[in-house]
């Protein structure tokens, strides 16, 4: 896995997507473009999807710790306010040949966990498996998860249906 990023979930999916060879661009992620209750939270990766798509991406860092994934059951995926309130602006900012997703990174952490046959990455001694949504499908459904926090998620049910395979996406 590379080292370029103290985030292991970040580190995972770059390691990913250098493995399947998809170009893209890793974001200064400590800056913002504004000031004060104006500014837009940067995205964390630029990416070229063989399509000729540009995918604009937010990494989300998740633990799974059930023991199958077929039926998608058990995967959070909650998100702030500000993640789908940024990725909305620079998705109008980028234009209509950009689309806006978040990356759900799952740590698998049980050893035995059958994937179904999703593309899975193994980094010693940790698993990974990737999963998206994209920011139009997330926004229309969101509930509010906590008022302190600015959180949100979707119902599970809701995850089941819109949720894909980085693979698919990209590949």
């Amino acid at each position: 896995m590379r080292d370029s990023s103290v985030n292991h979930y970040e580190r995972a999916f770059e390691s990913w997507l250098i493995d399947h060879q998809v170009r893209y661009v890793r974001a200064d992620e400590s800056k913002r473009i504004g000031r004060g209750c104006d500014s837009v939270k940067n995205f964390d990766f630029l990416l070229y999807a063989r399509s000729g798509r540009r995918v604009i991406a937010e990494v989300k860092g998740r633990t799974f710790t059930g023991t199958c994934v077929s039926e998608l059951k058990g995967f959070d995926c909650w998100v702030t306010l500000d993640d789908i309130e940024s990725l909305q602006t620079w998705q109008g900012v980028l234009g209509r040949d950009h689309e806006a997703v978040l990356v759900f990174v799952y740590r698998i952490t049980r050893v035995d966990v059958d994937c179904n046959g999703r593309d899975a990455l193994d980094c010693d001694p940790d698993r990974y498996l990737f999963l998206c949504v994209r920011v139009t499908d997330y926004q229309s459904d969101m509930k509010r998860r906590s008022d302190k926090w600015r959180t949100v998620t979707l119902s599970a049910a809701r995850f089941r249906e819109v949720a894909v395979d980085l693979s698919s996406l990209l590949l």
